[in-house]
């Protein structure tokens, strides 16, 4: 097996627009910008591990070879979210010429979104005075966060949820090259718990590598503190029932013993109501309200504790009014 020390996000980071999964069209798009030795600013925007990094960065190593990192920059945004960060360090990187041969250098601004709209005002200045030394690439989870000038000063890339077929291709590479077996089962769990982020399936894979080399469903289930389906459709048919008691047990389970985050929780309970073609529409959008409310209240800091078990509750009586435990 490979050295578990190694942190596999970085060891397996694609390292040109060839080797990016999942995300073909816009691969191809970026090619054409190299081809043409032309970029534009551009807006990458997309949920998390999907590739938005990796192709900003492949990008990076393609126009400018091999001292690409003279180049290019990359900010978290996240970090210094103010005005400050693009008046001094976006400001100083942007003004300055590039090196060797090429013609602009790239910043790449990651969650962009968490800039605050003077600072994006600011940027907006910059993005128009230094369009001659400098590129931006924008990443952000919600476009929606990120000011109009800026968005239509950019050309915008919205990269989806990774499939099945990349997750299992790039996982089943990683194998080869550590060393390890996957089952069936572990590959349908790491699947599950991805939810499209090739970053937590890798992570994934490695926390059971260190295990064994052998990977099977429960310890991935295990490692990512996440509940197995079967479990989660339990829990709903216990509620189905009407049976507080019983879902408050399950509920006890799976948060005190086995330690699944209350939020991981709602999460999958939602995916197994979403999923579930034979409930009754009027019950099902009632058990999502509840799940949207719990979940609501749990990010704006109420007690967790509290708010699972009015969760149950809420869910329990909905299942009762609608007649479902007869």
């Amino acid at each position: 097996m490979g050295e578990n020390n190694t942190i596999w996000i970085e060891k397996y980071r694609p390292a040109t627009l060839n080797d990016v999964v999942g995300q073909r069209e816009i691969v191809e798009r970026l090619k054409n910008y190299v081809g043409a030795q032309s970029l534009p600013h551009l807006l990458f925007t997309g949920t998390a591990g999907i590739g938005k990094t990796t192709s900003a960065v492949a990008l990076a190593r393609e126009f400018f070879g091999e001292n690409w990192q003279v180049n290019f920059r990359e900010l978290n945004a996240s970090d210094e979210r103010g005005i400050d960060v693009v008046r001094n360090q976006i400001k100083q990187f942007a003004r300055t010429a590039p090196i060797g041969n090429a013609t602009f250098k790239i910043l790449f601004l990651d969650e962009a979104d968490a800039l605050t709209n003077d600072a994006q005002s600011a940027l907006r200045r910059t993005m128009e005075n230094y369009a001659h030394t400098c590129r931006f690439i924008l990443s952000c989870n919600y476009s929606s966060k990120i000011i109009d000038p800026i968005q239509s000063r950019c050309a915008i890339y919205r990269f989806k949820p990774l499939d099945r077929e990349a997750i299992t291709e790039e996982l089943k590479r990683i194998a080869k090259n550590e060393g390890l077996t996957i089952s069936e089962a572990a590959m349908d769990a790491i699947i599950y718990v991805a939810q499209g982020d090739m970053r937590k399936a890798i992570n994934a894979l490695q926390g059971a590598a260190i295990i064994n080399a052998d990977i099977s469903e429960d310890m991935i289930y295990e490692i990512t503190s996440t509940a197995k389906p079967d479990e989660i459709l339990e829990l709903l048919h216990i509620i189905l029932k009407g049976n507080f008691e019983a879902a408050e047990n399950t509920l006890n389970e799976l948060t005190v013993k086995r330690g699944i985050a209350p939020n991981e929780l709602i999460n999958q309970f939602y995916r197994t109501l979403v999923n579930d073609t034979t409930l009754d529409r009027r019950l099902k959008v009632e058990l999502i309200s509840h799940l949207g409310e719990a979940d609501f209240r749990i990010s704006e800091g109420a007690d967790q504790n509290i708010q699972m078990e009015a969760l149950m509750a809420r869910c329990v009586l909905s299942a009762v009014n609608h007649g479902s435990t007869k």
